[in-house]
């Protein structure tokens, strides 16, 4: 099972707020066999003890420490939102990346979601993609770095 594939991604993505994304990330997970529908709810739990965001436009939601054993795969869902989704931070979020990993996983997939989209240049193609072919490549690209 691969951890990004086109059904785990959606782009130019419009919400209300940061909840009505985590939902949509986290239910392309669970959608895609990563988590059974109860890890949303453990998501938002996470999102309102602390904030996923993690500045320059990313976000990724994931679920709480005590969700962990619930998570039956590796999995990434990605939206783009262009115009911005209010996360509390200083900036809006344009990219969200909904995260379900098993054991350490998350560190490393972390580690190289945040090297990639810090170069500028490359955060700006991954919210401009035109389709879900492009994202994925981008993030390939990326990741095996």
């Amino acid at each position: 099972m691969a951890i990004l594939s086109t059904d785990k991604v959606k782009l130019n993505v419009k919400v209300q707020d940061k909840y009505e994304a985590i939902r949509m990330v986290g239910q392309m997970l669970v959608d895609a066999g990563h988590a059974p529908q109860e890890y949303i709810e453990k998501m938002i739990e996470r999102e309102d003890s602390l904030s996923t965001y993690l500045g320059g436009g990313l976000a990724m939601p994931h679920g709480t420490n005590e969700a962990k054993s619930m998570i039956k795969s590796t999995g990434m869902a990605i939206l783009t939102a262009p115009d911005g989704i209010d996360f509390g931070g200083d900036e809006p979020a344009r990219l969200v990346i909904g995260l379900a990993a098993i054991r350490d996983d998350h560190m490393g997939i972390l580690t190289n979601v945040a090297v990639l989209v810090s170069d500028d240049d490359e955060m700006e193609r991954i919210v401009n993609a035109t389709s879900e072919e492009e994202l994925i490549s981008i993030f390939e690209e990326g990741l095996s770095e």
